[in-house]
């Protein structure tokens, strides 16, 4: 959170303070920093810097339009699962030959969206969809490149619901069905075999789980060639883990060790796909304190943000620093839960913070530039959250604040009849 720092007791983003931000915007409020974004996407192209990488940022991490459009300008391509990924990430300006189309549900619609594009590839995830997407590509003249995502069975060492590599998950297909798979997929109409892709899984912290999973792919990559089929790029995935709490800082440098000597020996593309490591640490959610409380010798801070707003701490338990808008001072702090106002015991954003908090207080959770608006909610008819972006020493607003009436517009009311259904 380098771009997040203390100055004159206050703080502040990329030189801009955060109680400022709060007075313009309101809370809760998601901020970013540009700068931040940046030189994550700099780390990342540095260390792969000689290889022959496309890197495409996965939507999902944070799909605001300004981010993608920064990402783009940096150079980046694009991970999308849907069709109304595809949708913003044209609008921001994507080159769609840098657009890669990952997800285990891809519709009719979604699929004739993306052939009419003209995407770099299609990730499959199952017999089914490889013959589904032959069809849609044949009916509407047009060649569906595509990369099958190979289940490798390797054990990413992160929470369960983000472990995507191993043969219990539902995404990918078998390493034992693969050959099989490209066999089949080499003799349909529609269809031109560009790579093969493997995703193991998020918040990846250790580079032994990706060493394993290389030296599996890398075994299977050289059986397809030997047996004729053309492999052209190999898609790692993503997953690289960021610092939330203690968490080491990922070995960028030794995986793209890893990758070279296999890369050189085989003239491939090699095709990564970040999220979470582009944008987590550039962002908070900016949030007020509405008043504290205690239950015998339990303490809370009530803010204005709650699960709606930030659901990883209750959905993963994650956890992630709590820091002051205004810089504590060295005694008084005691043990306090951040919690929201939703009707939820689960509805907590911290625990056992340190801090000394009262009302109007002004807090920052950390680390929320990933999974924080891509997962949030209107639940208790909560308007979602603003999000401000700071780049240049300003600081602009590039999502407003849902109201109630944002929220009700999208529903359709019979209150003055009873409801019918008409034949």
């Amino acid at each position: 959170m380098s771009n997040f720092k203390y100055q004159n007791q206050e703080l502040a983003c990329d030189q801009i303070p955060l109680r400022e931000l709060a007075e313009a915007f309101g809370t809760p409020t998601f901020v970013y920093s540009g700068a931040a974004i940046e030189t994550a996407y700099q780390r990342l192209t540095t260390a792969f810097q000689g290889l022959n990488t496309l890197i495409c940022y996965a939507v999902k991490a944070n799909a605001n339009l300004s981010v993608l459009k920064r990402l783009h300008e940096l150079g980046a391509g694009f991970d999308i699962v849907s069709g109304g990924e595809l949708a913003r990430v044209l609008r921001a300006g994507a080159d769609p030959r840098k657009i890669v189309f990952s997800g285990v549900g891809k519709q009719d619609h979604e699929i004739e969206a993306a052939l009419e594009a003209g995407i770099h590839c299609f990730n499959i995830e199952s017999d089914a969809e490889l013959d589904r997407i032959a069809s849609i590509a044949t009916t509407t003249g047009h060649i569906a490149p595509i990369s099958l995502r190979v289940n490798p069975d390797v054990d990413p060492e992160t929470h369960p619901y983000i472990s995507t590599g191993l043969n219990t998950a539902k995404f990918g297909v078998p390493m034992a069905e693969a050959e099989a798979f490209y066999r089949k997929a080499a003799s349909l109409t529609g269809i031109e075999i560009l790579g093969i892709d493997c995703h193991i899984g998020s918040q990846i912290t250790s580079i032994t789980p990706y060493l394993a999973a290389i030296d599996k792919m890398f075994t299977l990559i050289d059986r397809l060639m030997l047996s004729g089929i053309s492999i052209k790029h190999f898609d790692l995935g993503g997953g690289m883990g960021v610092r939330y709490e203690n968490e080491p800082e990922f070995p960028l440098g030794a995986l793209r060790a890893a990758l070279e000597q296999r890369l050189n020996d085989r003239n491939l593309q090699l095709v990564i796909e970040p999220g979470r490591y582009l944008v987590a640490n550039a962002g908070v959610l900016l949030t007020k304190v509405i008043h504290t409380k205690a239950n015998h010798e339990k303490k809370f801070a009530v803010v204005d943000a709650a699960m709606n707003d930030l659901l990883r701490p209750a959905l993963y338990g994650a956890v992630q620093e709590v820091l002051a808008v205004q810089e504590p001072m060295e005694t008084g702090a005691h043990t306090i839960d951040v919690v929201g106002p939703i009707c939820e015991t689960g509805d907590f954003l911290a625990k056992d913070c340190s801090l000394d908090l009262k009302a109007d207080d002004l807090i920052a959770i950390c680390s929320a530039g990933a999974y924080g608006m891509s997962m949030s909610s209107n639940y208790n008819t909560r308007g979602r959250a603003a999000e401000v972006l700071v780049e240049g020493g300003q600081a602009r607003l590039v999502r407003t604040r849902e109201s109630v009436e944002t929220q009700l517009a999208l529903e359709i009311e019979h209150l003055d009849k009873p409801s019918t259904t008409e034949h």
